[in-house]
């Protein structure tokens, strides 16, 4: 599998920087003032390097090693946008997702963390991308590998397993049939928007991504996390990714 052939000419269209400017390290939430937020909070000398479309990049240290911060946007179609872009022109090796997300199974509770081990999709975004018709898609395992082994460190609990990469948010639109379809050894345990685009561009050019993602709510819970949690919980996730991204 390999990624679309890009004419020679052609130079990134949505980050404005040198590819100096970017480290081969990028932690990926969605929302660009998180990204500002991350840069500002856990990097040291962070400097923000590329501002086109909004869409924020910082790039820093963190205990010693470069890492970049960037938004991705919402939806497969803005992650996969930045997520070539890094590969492609920037040079970049690992990526990891630092997103929220909804619970799908009664055993996961707001706010708890899930390491994504699986992507599904009923979208036929691979097949666009590069004639794949899969809609399957996994992470990096050595990836996978570290961040199991900060959280063990940490003393984290991580729910590890399938999440559903969907085309539309979950609160507005009716996905039961959707998830009626999903194939039946396939135990989706939550649903975001960015995964499968991000572990089938990065497989395409063997380099590295992972997801962690936040249950901030839950079918089966008549709760919402509140604006104190997620703050908390997001920097859990936050350490958690930077910590395993610098290993």
């Amino acid at each position: 599998m390999k990624p679309p052939v890009v004419l020679e000419h052609i130079k990134p269209a949505h980050i404005e920087c040198t590819k100096d400017d970017i480290a081969n390290l990028v932690v990926m939430p969605g929302d660009p003032l998180r990204a500002k937020y991350i840069a500002e909070k856990f990097l040291e000398d962070a400097k923000l390097v590329s501002r086109a479309r909004n869409m924020f990049v910082y790039t820093g240290t963190y205990h010693g090693k470069r890492v970049s911060v960037m938004g991705s946007g919402m939806g497969m179609p803005s992650m996969s946008i930045y997520a070539f872009e890094l590969f492609y022109f920037f040079g970049v090796e690992k990526i990891i997702r630092v997103g929220t997300c909804g619970g799908l199974i009664k055993e996961l509770n707001v706010p708890d963390i899930i390491l994504a081990t699986q992507s599904y999709t009923e979208a036929n975004f691979a097949y666009s991308y590069n004639g794949d018709p899969t809609h399957f898609a996994k992470p990096s395992k050595e990836l996978n590998e570290a961040i199991c082994e900060v959280a063990k460190k940490q003393n984290k609990k991580l729910h590890l397993g399938t999440v559903m990469c969907t085309e539309q948010f979950d609160f507005y639109s009716d996905n039961e049939h959707v998830l009626a379809r999903v194939p039946s050894d396939t135990n989706i345990i939550g649903e975001e928007m960015e995964s499968f685009a991000l572990f089938h561009i990065a497989s395409s050019f063997q380099k590295s991504a992972a997801c962690l993602l936040t249950v901030v709510d839950s079918k089966y819970q008549e709760r919402f996390m509140s604006i104190a949690e997620r703050e908390q919980s997001l920097d859990e996730m936050i350490t958690l990714a930077l910590e395993a991204i610098i290993l």
